[in-house]
């Protein structure tokens, strides 16, 4: 087996995370659940699996940066009718306001990359909720001290 030159590491990954040792997070919303890929420095973003139960509706909500959201298995009905299913891409440009539910009998779960903040809005467009890097590592690493778990460096830098 040929070795890998001391230049060449480098150029490696420098974090791989493997998701079967990360927990499913519980939301505040009944049957969502997040799983944390990585949080990006300076509070740029976050990349999570995003897995949701049939019946459930992903509240109103404004992005602040670019979102790419890649459907793993289940299926989304968003705002505008338009049906979201397995293997099927999502592009949402900054200041995209929408919402959307879980149809079927199946969960969805979709790779989620989010720059900037997810705002969730109440009435009068107000900001109710925002989820950032920040919120969601500080979430992340609460569930890991509450149920005694490893908590894994999942920041770049």
């Amino acid at each position: 087996m040929q070795s890998i030159p001391d230049a060449m590491h480098a150029y490696l990954p420098a974090r791989i995370s493997a998701s079967a040792d990360l927990p499913w997070i519980p939301s505040s919303t009944p049957g969502k659940y997040a799983k944390p890929l990585r949080f990006f420095a300076d509070d740029r973003g976050f990349v999570e699996l995003l897995r949701m139960d049939p019946g459930v509706t992903m509240p109103l909500h404004r992005h602040t940066g670019e979102i790419h959201a890649y459907n793993l298995s289940g299926t989304r009905q968003l705002c505008t009718g338009e049906l979201i299913g397995p293997g099927d891409y999502v592009f949402e440009p900054p200041g995209n306001v929408d919402w959307w539910k879980i149809v079927g009998a199946e969960p969805m779960i979709a790779l989620v990359i989010v720059m900037g903040a997810v705002e969730f809005l109440g009435p009068g467009d107000t900001v109710r909720l925002r989820a950032s890097a920040q919120t969601q590592r500080a979430e992340y690493e609460r569930y890991c001290r509450d149920h005694r778990r490893p908590i894994l460096d999942l920041t770049d830098r």
